[in-house]
């Protein structure tokens, strides 16, 4: 092992790896290395300006027993960047201290005799490299210590009951519902960023934990040390990036359903909101107003003069977002010349296609230039210079009809080296030229994210999910994974996505229980596809806005009035809360902080705080208890230390302490910090 101290950076070389440790931002190291040829010119998620600071690096021989008295001295080396130390030992080991305390290990297991304790024969390193036969790229796999005791949160969103990550297997690879945002942060005190795009897989495991990377061409991650969750997100975001402004006028209610399908339907919703006195911020117009998937323009015979529409909404002060897809119809005036151009996703054998709802559609290549160009031009054309003033990108993972990542390809290399970063160069179609408009504050809607997408305008929601109180249990536990992933802008369909019988009480229950959570969200948006699908089409054409389906009503009047005075009670709340919702927004901007938080965010010296998982803090000031099951009327609530106002009955309370609070259909237990 040979060490090199290169202007402040700790280099190792060894057996044709190259590693390198360097200061990137304060209490950070960013940790690199590659096989034989040099690193990337791609930080990856790691965009923004690291704060200077002056690491320290100090290259040492140590002693180790060798039998009889004997000693072997070997060569190590350390780099020392604020509260955090990473120590390389003679077979390139790293390991990691807080405050001079181990609070992460390399594992492994490859040295007889005894040099160290991890001495063993199983030949298991650390750093794993398996060239991928025919390729320039490696398999990688890196393994580290798994600590007792120790609690992982962040990540990003998985559709499972789990906020603590220890003990999962999580897939690195977007699906629909499923974000990767590889942002880690362990309950001793550190963040780590897995700065790879890759798909592949993280185990954390009671034995240690593994990340594998199916394709890539450098290990490349980032750890933070720092005095708790709240500092180490910041620090996550200097790094990365943090959430633009957010503009007040799209703080209160998003109205949306699958699907309006013509703009009388959408101005008929519209108008009687005004009529009942209820200002709805922005209204969405969902997928197939368009002719087929890639011609991104309004079907004109259901469409037929959008910017009129557009006009009168934003007379009523109502923004307007449409849906774009990436699929592309062969059938589309858009995939002759993007086929031709290379602007799509090749496929590594078989035909050209990568998904099939309702049509035969190839997905566009956004890490290509040409292709945003392509993209942003028509839909500039057909949307944005009507008026239209955002964009819901829709299937943004993107959604493939199989997800075999093996059998594409972008222009800058194979998919399973690249995918995870496809829903943030999709976002970046828009973004990037809506941000060129002095003042803009550009916000769009996507199903999925990556690191740093949080910098891009986008509200991120959680997929199509079902409409149940287990899926909405998940959803708080993916919200909270999410902030913590530092992705502040975070939402959900109210009520969910797939539901079967708006006419079901009980999922009318649990469209009241979903709704008073989403008012103490960052988003307040309503959305579902709601069944049942007994709504003729409007033509029997097989293209356009007319032939698919469309779902029941899903305005707030449509459940009845009991349901309707309950929504109007909290949509009320939502529009008094308008002042700390802002402060909310521009905390996230400032240091990252998400809307809705886990409890040991805001009290990380409460033990139980880290426990909790069915309750939470709207920002510093509201606890919020959501009822998270069917025909619950009463539930445990835990106040940490202070004093607590029950908003129900004003009633005072002094924590720590665990309550019963009464929790009928028509309230959803909050306590405010006093």
């Amino acid at each position: 092992m040979i060490f090199l101290n290169e202007n402040g950076a700790l280099v190792a070389k060894h057996a044709g790896e190259t590693l390198r440790i360097e200061g990137w931002g304060a209490n950070s190291l960013r940790v690199r290395a590659a096989m034989f040829s040099g690193f990337l010119d791609d930080d990856r998620a790691l965009t923004e300006v690291p704060e200077k600071t002056e690491p320290s690096v100090k290259i040492y021989t140590r002693d180790y027993l060798q039998g009889e008295g004997n000693t072997l001295s070997l060569p190590h080396a350390e780099i020392t960047n604020g509260r955090l130390k990473a120590e390389v030992n003679f077979a390139g080991v790293i390991s990691f201290f807080r405050d001079e305390k181990l609070i992460l290990r390399e594992y492994f297991r490859a040295y007889g005799g005894t040099i160290s304790k991890e001495s063993r024969c199983l030949k298991v390193v650390n750093r794993e490299w398996k060239g991928i036969i025919g390729g320039t790229g490696y398999k990688l796999n890196v393994k580290f210590e798994s600590n007792d005791g120790e609690k992982i949160f962040g990540m990003g969103q998985y559709q499972q009951p789990y906020l603590d990550h220890k003990g999962s297997i999580l897939e690195l690879a977007q699906r629909n519902s499923q974000i990767t945002v590889p942002f880690m942060v362990s309950s001793l005190g550190y963040g780590m960023l897995w700065n790879n795009p890759a798909v592949g897989r993280v185990t954390f495991g009671k034995n240690y934990t593994e990340w594998t990377a199916e394709s890539t061409r450098q290990m490349d991650y980032w750890i933070t040390a720092d005095e708790d969750p709240k500092a180490i997100v910041a620090g996550y975001t200097n790094v990365t990036g943090h959430a633009p402004e957010f503009p007040e006028d799209l703080m209160g209610l998003w109205q949306c359903k699958l699907r309006y399908r013509t703009q009388d339907e959408v101005l008929t919703v519209a108008r009687e909101y005004r009529k009942r006195g209820i200002k709805i911020d922005q209204i969405v117009i969902d997928f197939f107003h368009w002719t087929v998937q890639g011609d991104w323009k309004f079907d004109e015979k259901y469409w037929p003069d959008p910017k009129a529409m557009v006009d009168e909404l934003h007379g009523m002060g109502i923004k307007v977002i449409v849906s774009v897809w990436p699929s592309v119809d062969r059938r589309s005036e858009n995939f002759g010349p993007m086929m031709e151009q290379g602007l799509l996703i090749r496929t590594e054998r078989g035909a050209a296609q990568t998904y099939d709802y309702q049509g035969d559609c190839v997905e566009i290549d956004p890490f290509n230039e040409k292709t945003r160009e392509y993209v942003w031009e028509v839909c500039k054309k057909n949307y944005y210079d009507l008026g239209i003033d955002a964009f819901w990108l829709d299937n943004s993972e993107p959604d493939y009809g199989v997800y075999d990542f093996e059998n594409y390809r972008y222009c800058e290399g194979p998919a399973l080296e690249l995918s995870n970063m496809y829903p943030q160069m999709y976002s970046r179609i828009f973004y990037d030229e809506m941000a060129k408009e002095p003042g803009k504050k550009v916000v769009n809607l996507l199903r999925c994210a990556w690191a740093g997408s949080q910098k891009y305008g986008n509200v991120i929601w959680s997929g199509d999910i079902p409409s149940t109180f287990e899926a909405f249990y998940d959803q708080l536990q993916a919200g909270l994974n999410m902030g913590l992933a530092g992705i502040p802008w975070w939402t959900t369909d109210i009520g969910g996505f797939m539901t079967d019988d708006v006419n079901d009480p009980d999922f009318r229950q649990l469209l009241i229980r979903w709704y008073q959570f989403a008012v103490y969200s960052a988003v307040l948006r309503m959305h579902g596809d709601r069944g049942p699908y007994n709504i003729p089409p409007l033509d029997d054409r097989d293209f356009g806005g007319g032939y698919l389906h469309t779902g029941q009503p899903n305005e707030l009047w449509s459940y009845g009035e009991d349901n309707f005075r309950i929504m109007k009670k909290y949509y009320d709340i939502r529009i008094e809360m308008r002042d700390y919702i802002k402060s909310l927004y521009e905390e996230a901007s400032r240091n990252g902080s998400p809307l809705i938080r886990t409890m040991f965010y805001e009290f990380p010296g409460d033990e139980k705080c880290w426990e909790l998982t069915d309750q939470y803090m709207f920002g510093s000031k509201y606890l919020a208890a959501p009822i998270l099951k069917l025909n619950c009327f009463k539930r445990e609530v835990y106040l940490p230390a202070g004093k607590w106002k029950l908003t129900s009955t004003g009633e005072i309370y002094e924590g720590p302490k665990t309550l019963e609070v009464d929790a009928p259909i028509d309230y959803m237990p909050v306590f405010e910090k006093i």
